[in-house]
Formats: C-alpha cells, structure tokens, sequence
C-alpha cells in the first residue's frame, strides 16, 4: 500500500519542506549514491515506477533486486524481469465496478462461512466508483430529454444503486459518485486526481508525499497520464485484487518514445491528431509497452489536448500514453479549480524527484523512437470498423463506398446504393423520410465520451459549427438520431455561458445525460421508421460519433458502419446526413435561398475557439465538484440496507450472489491435467472481448432474455447487459453473445451460436455450454492472433469460467484478458512461432487432451496437446502463457479471488 512501511535499503527516505510544512519523500537521486546509474536519461514513466517500488520495497513483493533491475533498465532488452506495482488508488465505473463490488460482498460471506471476520473485506487501497455508464439516449432532440433519460435510468437501476449505496456505506475506503454527473476518466482528470499525494494518515511521524498512481477497472483509465498520473486500464479481477491490497505484477516494459514537434495548422482539432497518432503506433506495434511523449511540440498542446491523446491509448494498443507533469499541468490543475497548494505541492515534489518536464532537458533514452510533425495531421475520421482505421477527410466517401460494395457482395443484395444525392426540399420534410434512406444515411450523430467531452476547445469548436451553420439557415436531417453527453457539467456550464448551447438546441443536440452512452452502446433504439427501412431494405447505414471505441455491434445493433470524428465533424455529418458525400469538395447543404453551404463555410477558426475558450473558469469546476459525493434527490431517497453483508434478494435480476467461491476449501486443490476437452467455438483473428462479454441491449430471443422472462421480466424493461453485470445468471447467458461473432463451427452464421459434439447439433454457445455441464465434459477455445483485445474486460474472463472452459489456446493474446483468464482460473495456451489452427488441420470436432499441467507447471512451460477425432490424431506443442509467478500463484489457487480469499484468511497481507 502507499503507506507500506518500506525496508528502505538503499536509504531513500527523507524530507522535503513545501511552504511551512515537511514531508517525508523516498529519494530517487539516493539510488545514484548507491552506485546505480544516474537516471536523468531513464523515461519519466519508470522514473514514477522506481519511485513506487522504493517506497513499497518489503523484501518479499519486491526486493533490492528489482530496484536495481529497474534503475539499470536496458531499453533494447525484451520484457523478462517481474516488478510488483503499488497503485496509490482503484479507480472504477458502475459497469465493471458493481461486479466488483458484488464479488467483494460475496467474499464477506464465503469468509464468513469459513469461520474468518467479514470486516477483513475492505478496500485496502482508496478506491472510487463514478457511475456513468447506465443512461441510455431513449429520448432526444428535446429539451426534456436529460431528465426523461434520467428518470428511466433510476426506474431500471434501482436494485444496482440500492447495492451501491449500501457499499458505500458498509466498505471502508471506498467513494461513489452519483449517476449524472459525469465520466468516469473525465471526473478522474477534472477533481478525484491529485498528480501527488499528501497522506497525513501515513505511519510516519510526518505526512508522506508520493505520486498519485492507479489502475481502474476501464482500459480507458489511460487518459489520466495526461497530468502526469501514471495509470492504465485492468480487469475488474485484478482491480479486485489491486482494492485488497495485491500488488499488480508487470514485466518490466519497452518504453517507445514518441516525439511531438510543430503545431497543428488551421482547421486541426486534437480529435484528428489521436486518431493519427493511434494508426501510426498500430502499425508501429506497440502491445504491452509504454509510450512516453516527449519534444518540443508538446508545449504547443494544452493539457486538454494530451487528455485526448491518452485516452485513446487502449486503441493504439499501449499500456500507457504518458505526458510527463510540466508548466501545463501546473496551469490546468488551476484551470480546473485545485488548490494553490496542491499546485505548490506538485511542482515542488515533481522538480525535486525528477518527474518534472523541462524543454532543456536532454531526452530520455527510449527502446524505439516514433516522430510525428504535428503540423502534417489532416482532419480525420476512423472507421468503419476500428479505431485505428483512419480515413482523411476527404477520402470517406470513397472508403465507405469501397466497404458498401464488399456489405453488398457478402450479403448477396441486389439493390444498388440510390445516388448519394438527396434533394434538400425533399429531405426537409419530416413527413415520409423512410423513403430517403439510402446507404450510408447518418443515423446516429453522438457528441459523446471523455476522449473529446473533456477538451473545452472541441466541445466549443462544436457549438460554434451549431452556430455558423444556424445562421446560414441548415439543418439536421430528420433521420438522424442527435445526442449531447458530455463528461462533465462544467462542459454545460461554460456552453451556457458561451451561448453556444441554443445553436446546438436548434440542430437537435440536447443535452440526454452526463455519462457514457453511444460509445458503450447505450445509444438507444432508434426512431420506428428508421429501424424499419433498414431492416427492410438492408441498408448499410452510419453513425458518427466523438467517442473511442466504434467495433462491429457495439454502437447499435442496426448501425454497420460507425466513425469516430470529432464533436465539429459530428455535427457536420449530422447536417450532412450522410458519410456518402466529400465534405471537402461536396456541399453540406443549402442555404435559405438554395445556394450551397460548405462545411469551410462553417468552420470556426482557431482564434474563434480561443476567444470562446476565455469564458471558461476555475469557478465552474470548483461549483460543480463541491458536492461532488452527494447526488441528487433520486440518489438520497434510495433507501440503504443494513448489514456487514448483503442480504441478497433472490428474486432481484440485477444483483445475485456469485458462485465463484461455492466449495471453495482452505488448502487449493491440486492442479491437473485436461482430459476429454471438447471445442466451444473456433474463432479467427481480433476477436475482442467485446465479442465475448455481454453488451448492448439484451435480445428477447437470446438465453438471457428467455432467463429473464421467466423470471417475470418484461422484455420492455430488459436494460442492458452492462446494467446486469451483478447477475452472473444473465451475463453468463450472454457470453459470446455478440450478434457479430464468427465462430468457425457454423460457417456462414454470425452471432452466439455453435454445435455440440458428437451430435452435431446447431445450438446456442450457452445451451451447449450447460449441456457439456451436465455431461461433465471440460471446454476449450481456439482462437487467432490478437485475442481479447477490446475494453470490456471482467466478463470476458468470468464468463468463460462459469461456461466451463478450462483452456485458451491461441495465435497471441491480448495482455489484460490474458491476465484476466489466469484471474478467473482459465489456462491460456499459445501455438508454437508458425503454428495455426488451420496449418494443424484443426477443426473443432476433435476431443482434446492438454498434458504438462499438474507436472510441475511453470512460467512459459512448454505443454502437448493431442486433437483426436476418430481415427485420426493431431499432435502439437504449446507455450503456457502464465508470464509471472503472482499470475502462476492465482492459476495454483483456482484464480486470484481465492488466492487473496486464502491470504486474508491466514492473516498475511502480501
């Protein structure tokens, strides 16, 4: 913990006077008077990672020795050496945290039951909970919308924020933020961080000062390395165990080193820059590492505009997108309303450590170096399919052409796409538009998500395309589905006090909530007419939307196309209508005397955005976060249940008690072998978890919804699959579920389903799931390269669990869903260099048997597995991708809930 009692052998401890008070600080600059090497030239991120395993140094989680690994870092070694990371805090949001909070209630009760106190069950590390992800843009385009959406957010998430209440209440160290007021990373990079830490509760004599340090439960958690917090995104499992006081184990990292110079040109958002800079360190390839930003071009980017970089990090595939704490982080904790103190505190502990950017420093040394002049960025869109498919502006009509003629070819359509021409006279009438739908009509056009809803300069450049377009008499075409969510109410404050608000009104952008809705697929059902033309006629439409994420399924089921642009392009496909026009030589529409209207027209510059950007103040952030914790008269009447433990109601469809820890025994049993495994499914290539975990609306013919129904559940009031994540019943019903998942078992067919062997019947994932149950036989999956890349993290891993599978074995994984499967006790398997399923002649029909595990398993151990299917026998070697001891620790105990289950029943700590 931050407050660890450290063994301090190199002598680090000591003293620092901020103003009138001394602190106690571990030294970095010590390390060099031991004899290692001097650290001016190591990246700031590991400088904050030294920091941490200096102050946490307890000779058993972490030795001398990984400190002197550390400080002697080789840039150009490949990852091999294990360092335990410390994080100051546990940052969650209500999709991965309420499982989280309800495994921590079900670990009260299983210690309990083994005759342990259930007060051992408590946040060790401060963890914070925002709740942003349950509204859903039901209404919109009205100026009721907000608290219509509000009002049905609490109807369908009462029993989850009934529970919520009572953890807040019955868990020590442990803060929620009430639904509507804002996102998760947005609330994390506006108030809950600090940049560095003055814990007065420390046992030292003298406060301790450390850097503010966390993992959350959100891959997204990335964009506090913005300010200067180093952070990434792990699963709700390991932010589990990071709450209780397990350290995260990681592999020393590859630092890349991405060199920012120049400025943006005119017309350049950060939204283009991101969306940039993910395509190149794609290509670059830049899994499990870190990426630290540095050069000159870095004073010509606010901290605004770095928020915007990082958040994206999971996109361009990094652990961290790390802007070291310099003069515009000091300026943007006044900007957003800290304390002069706390800005002292930072700059004063940041300069005396070394964690403080000066432009005449010499730059660090990286493992590889990647340079981008920002004045070469153009503006851009991604999509249709991923966030790092970057299309230049004026190349989307073209690139969704290309992809509707690919849709229309797969599909075997007849229907060729009408003109991309649609009559403005015609389009003006709301009467009879389902007959204007065409390929590539804009139906969802979503100011959504912290990637862009926490830069000021984006939000008003948006409301000033509102504006200049108002003015020249355009509209939004009435097919379009307009929503505005920002991540903070201090965005509405500064449109208010801009004006700019009432020109988005005009164009239909009326605020639906504060949280986080298109981009996780809470976007809502579309309009009747629209869902049914598209239904009816097969027609490949479009969102466009400011968020981070646009994977096949996830914004809307009906909606195959979907980019990612920023909030002034969202507004201007919304005029549009279409993505099948170029907005750099097309017009956007046409004025009140029928003259076309470019979107050059309407662009603001600049200088426009700058002039706008002065209304915004210290004063609107330090009012909206006063009374951040208390929540409005919806969240207080809830009433809270009494208890240390949760008395679980087994009729709720929301909250149910897992069963993760039924029969669970003092001693692990002993690991085994995988006997007569059969194959689940067979997938290709970047399958991610959101194909795996449940999202988006719950289907009234899918498992989950016949689950429901027959536990009295109108479909009406089904919610989301995020919004049940506390009822394992549901979720596991839901796994795999994603109506776009390929699994090569059913050729041909998309969506959760799969056959049983040896019938051969074609049946559901789960059905066939809960069948191999019954006939006591263990399930293996086969997967490509990439497996598991995505942000929904937890149930990828727990779902997989309760449907009984036992193995992965893949091409490559993903580094967070691999740690997440080892959590859930689920053996990830890698093929041999030049091995695949299909140059093995696997097909998935094959009985499997995986030999090496209750021999002496270890790190990187080379298994044999044999594939028989009749007479025929398939025989291969595969690489046990259990990385670290913890990690071969929680794979030992069934999974890291009961490794930390067990640790705390035996009285240990570590």
């Amino acid at each position: 913990m931050s407050h660890i009692q450290s063994i301090d052998s190199f002598k680090a401890r000591s003293t620092l006077k901020v103003g009138k008070q001394e602190y106690v600080i571990f030294r970095l600059d010590r390390l060099k008077q031991a004899g290692l090497p001097d650290l001016t030239r190591l990246p700031i991120s590991l400088r904050v990672l030294l920091e941490n395993l200096l102050r946490c140094e307890d000779g058993r989680s972490i030795r001398r020795t990984d400190i002197e690994a550390l400080a002697s870092w080789n840039p150009k070694a490949k990852p091999g050496k294990e360092i335990a990371f410390t994080p100051a805090r546990v940052l969650l949001q209500d999709f991965t945290g309420v499982p989280a909070i309800v495994d921590l209630a079900a670990m009260r009760d299983a210690i309990k039951t083994m005759g342990g106190d259930p007060a051992l069950i408590n946040p060790l590390q401060p963890a914070e909970l925002v709740i942003d992800h349950s509204v859903q843009v039901d209404v919109f385009g009205t100026p009721s919308a907000f608290d219509e959406n509000a009002r049905h957010e609490f109807e369908r998430n009462q029993e989850r924020y009934q529970f919520l209440r009572w953890g807040q209440r019955a868990f020590r160290n442990f803060r929620v933020v009430p639904p509507n007021t804002g996102i998760v990373h947005q609330v994390n990079l506006e108030y809950l961080a600090q940049v560095v830490f003055a814990n007065v509760g420390a046992i030292h004599e003298l406060p301790l000062l450390y850097p503010d340090t966390l993992v959350g439960a959100d891959s997204h958690t990335t964009m506090i390395n913005a300010l200067g917090v180093l952070g990434w995104g792990c699963g709700g499992i390991e932010a589990e165990a990071a709450m209780l006081g397990q350290p995260i184990s990681l592999l020393i990292p590859q630092v890349v080193g991405f060199k920012l110079f120049g400025q943006l040109k005119e017309g350049v958002t950060a939204t283009d820059l991101v969306l940039t800079i993910t395509e190149m360190l794609r290509k670059k390839g830049v899994v499990d590492k870190f990426i630290e930003f540095f050069g000159p071009g870095l004073d010509s980017l606010n901290l605004s505009d770095r928020a915007t970089v990082a958040n994206m990090c999971p996109e361009y595939g990094a652990t961290v997108g790390f802007f070291p704490v310099d003069e515009k982080t000091l300026n943007y904790l006044r900007f957003t309303g800290r304390s002069e103190e706390l800005v002292a505190l930072v700059e004063a502990y940041t300069k005396e450590q070394g964690l403080f950017r000066n432009s005449s420093d010499p730059d660090p040394i990286f493992s590889d170096t990647v340079e981008l002049d920002l004045a070469s960025v153009e503006a851009s869109l991604a999509g249709p399919k991923r966030p790092q498919d970057r299309v230049v502006l004026k190349d989307v009509k073209a690139s969704f052409r290309k992809e509707l003629l690919q849709f229309i070819q797969s599909q075997k359509i007849t229907i060729e796409p009408k003109s991309p021409k649609v009559h403005e006279a015609a389009a003006a009438k709301t009467v009879d538009y389902e007959s204007q739908l065409d390929h590539g009509a804009v139906v969802i056009a979503a100011i959504t998500s912290c990637t862009n809803t926490s830069n000021p300069a984006v939000m008003l450049g948006a409301g000033l395309v509102a504006k200049k377009a108002v003015e020249r008499g355009l509209s939004v075409k009435p097919w379009v589905k307009t929503s505005l969510a920002p991540g903070s109410k201090v965005v509405m404050d500064y449109l208010r006090q801009t004006g700019l608000i009432e020109a988005l009104q005009q164009l239909k952008f009326h605020l639906v909530g504060f949280g986080c809705t298109t981009c996780i697929g809470n976007s809502g059902p579309l309009p009747d007419p629209v869902a049914r033309a598209i239904k009816e006629r097969d027609l490949m439409v479009a969102a466009v939307l400011s968020g981070n994420r646009n994977f096949e399924g996830r914004i809307n089921s009906l909606v195959r196309a979907n980019y990612l642009a920023s909030p002034l392009l969202v507004v201007a496909y919304a005029i549009a209508g279409t993505v099948n026009v170029n907005l750099e030589t097309d017009p956007i529409g046409h004025d009140r005397l029928g003259k076309p209207v470019y979107l050059r027209d309407i662009w603001p510059t600049q200088k426009e955005i700058a002039e706008e950007m002065e209304y915004v103040s210290a004063e609107m952030f330090q009012k909206q976060y006063a009374h951040v914790f208390e929540g409005d008269k919806s969240w207080q009447a809830i009433h809270i249940p009494p208890g240390d433990t949760f008395v679980w109601d087994p009729k709720s469809t929301y909250v149910k008690n897992p069963p993760f820890f039924q029969g669970m025994l003092f001693e692990p049993k002993k690991l085994s072998d995988i006997h007569g495994a059969r194959v689940l499914a067979v997938l290709g290539d970047s399958v991610t978890t959101d194909h795996i975990s449940p999202a988006g609306s719950i289907a009234k013919e899918s498992p989950a919804g016949a689950y429901l129904m027959e536990h009295g559940v109108d479909p009406k009031d089904f919610n989301s699959y995020g919004a049940r994540r506390g009822n394992f019943e549901v979720m596991v019903r839901g796994t795999f579920g994603n109506i776009r998942l390929k699994n090569l078992l059913v050729p041909g067919v998309e969506g959760g389903w799969t056959r049983h062997f040896p019938s051969g019947e074609k049946m559901t994932i789960f059905d066939a799931a809960a069948r191999y149950q019954k006939e006591g036989i263990p399930l293996i999956v086969i997967a490509g390269k990439e497996y598991g890349s995505g942000s929904s993290r937890d149930w990828a891993a727990k779902g997989p669990a309760l449907l009984g599978i036992k193995a992965a074995i893949a091409e490559s994984f993903e580094r967070i869903h691999r740690s997440n499967l080892i959590g859930m006790g689920i053996l990830p398997l890698e093929f041999l260099e030049g091995e695949t399923p299909k140059s093995l002649g696997l097909a998935g029909e094959e009985v499997f048997e995986i030999k090496g595990v209750q021999d002496q398993l270890t790190l990187g151990k080379k298994l044999s597995v044999s594939a028989r299917c009749g007479a025929k026998e398939i025989n291969f070697m595969v690489t046990c991708r259990i990385d670290t001891p913890a990690e071969l620790s929680y794979y030992q105990h069934g999974g890291i809930l009961q490794y930390v289950l067990r640790a705390l029943l035996r009285g240990k700590k570590d």
